[in-house]
């Protein structure tokens, strides 16, 4: 298929102001390789493959968490990628969640290489008073958690949003750690994005997995609505990210504007660079402090391959993960959409396979 050159923006944000500022352009590229779609009625051990939020890959093997918040599970899968091209998904078993003290809403999914766990995150239930949480689970299905910053919690005074909380979750690069990220802001740091104005810092915390502690935290500015809603309801957040060196990472925003039909969604992948973004880990309101904010770029604008995709469908792309070295010896990415088991109208299990180019 066409190979397709990035397209790069890049602006700094310091404090609650954006300023775009000029900086050196990075080399790396995103060329899409192609798309596959798993049909709405596959079934594995009694379980129907929809909601896949999260996406891992790790010594052949990939990891998938469902969204299903009546039934917790997560799913590995062989993807088959041959020629550049993924020839077959073939799901291998489904792992059940056991919990029933908290509101699993899973969001994201790694398996952590160092303690051979299999490590999610839940955005929990902010109107029902459940937290959002960070665990590892065992191969029995049970869980323990991790702890994350006391803002984040439920009935903090910061206010996280409901439905708007740790939606993105990597492993470090160095492996000494877990990075999370909020969707949307914290009511105390700033308003969500709307249609063609956003002042909305989310905030992603570096969790020590040693100290089993947050010790970093730094904000990012959340892109404004660019689809004009015919409907009544519009969001953009973040949803998913993934370190590739260290203070480097990709993060996906997602935004949705209501009355496109199938045709809601945008989504672009940026190039985000924290090494002078200051550490708000011990700030109560980023409204109200000065700061230095991650500096970000795009890196890929999915629009410019929609007509190359399933029906021009850009789905709601929800994860992002490393896959196999191409035969070139190049890395490939893979996206993963969550197709909301089609209860919010006409979604697609959506795969798309790019090659990293540095």
């Amino acid at each position: 298929m066409k190979k397709l050159l990035i397209l790069f923006l890049v602006f700094s944000l310091i404090g609650c102001k954006t300023a775009p500022i000029v900086k050196s352009k990075t080399n790396t590229q995103l060329h899409f390789l192609d798309e596959f779609v798993l049909p709405d009625t596959l079934m594995v051990k009694g379980t129907i493959v929809g909601g896949l939020s999260g996406i891992d890959y790790q010594n052949g093997m990939y990891y998938l968490i469902c969204d299903d918040a009546f039934d917790a599970r997560y799913y590995t899968a062989n993807i088959h990628i041959e020629n550049n091209t993924i020839a077959d998904i073939e799901f291998a078993d489904v792992f059940k969640i056991k919990d029933s003290s908290h509101f699993l809403d899973l969001e994201s999914i790694r398996f952590d290489p160092i303690t051979k766990k299999v490590m999610i995150t839940s955005e929990g239930s902010i109107k029902r008073g459940k937290d959002p949480l960070l665990f590892s689970v065992n191969p029995s299905g049970e869980i323990t958690t991790v702890k994350i910053p006391d803002e984040l919690l439920a009935n903090s005074s910061q206010k996280p949003r409901n439905n708007g909380t740790l939606e993105g979750f990597c492993i470090s690069h160095d492996q000494k750690g877990y990075w999370i990220a909020m969707e949307l802001p914290l009511e105390a740091d700033g308003p969500e994005p709307t249609f063609e104005k956003a002042n909305s810092p989310v905030r992603i915390t570096y969790i020590d997995a040693k100290l089993q502690q947050p010790t970093r935290q730094f904000a990012y500015y959340l892109e404004p609505i660019i689809k004009e809603p015919r409907g009544d309801f519009a969001v953009n957040g973040l949803t998913d990210i993934l370190q590739y060196e260290k203070d480097k990472f990709f993060v996906i925003e997602r935004a949705y504007s209501s009355g496109w039909g199938t045709q809601g969604n945008t989504v672009k992948i940026f190039r985000v660079d924290i090494s002078d973004a200051s550490n708000t880990l011990n700030s109560n309101s980023l409204k109200d402090e000065m700061y230095v904010s991650a500096h970000k770029e795009l890196l890929f604008d999915l629009e410019t391959i929609r007509g190359q995709l399933t029906e021009n469908i850009i789905d709601n792309i929800e994860g992002i993960s490393f896959g196999p070295l191409l035969p070139n010896g190049n890395k490939s990415l893979i996206l993963v959409a969550d197709n909301n088991f089609n209860q919010l109208g006409e979604q697609i299990n959506q795969f798309i396979l790019f090659e990293i180019v540095d």
